[in-house]
């Protein structure tokens, strides 16, 4: 499953990088966590939250059903 987290994470990656942030992937939990860590400008920013939750999390549970949820580690 953690391949195809990052095969699904290289598509948001050009929106993020654009505004000067990426995301990283730490690891992935038996249970279907996805530990992530946004980096660049997207580590201090104020709607770093929504990008998680509404572009992340939500890309990634389309992609890679057995996702559970995205936390920011």
């Amino acid at each position: 499953m953690h391949e195809r987290v990052e095969a699904a994470l290289e598509q948001i990656r050009p929106m993020l990088r654009a505004d000067g942030g990426d995301v990283e992937l730490i690891d992935v939990t038996d249970d279907g966590v996805v530990l992530v860590r946004l980096i660049g400008a997207c580590g201090g920013c104020p709607m770093a939250a929504m990008t998680l939750k509404e572009g992340i999390e939500r890309l990634l549970k389309e992609e890679v059903p057995e996702v559970q949820a995205v936390e920011a580690v």
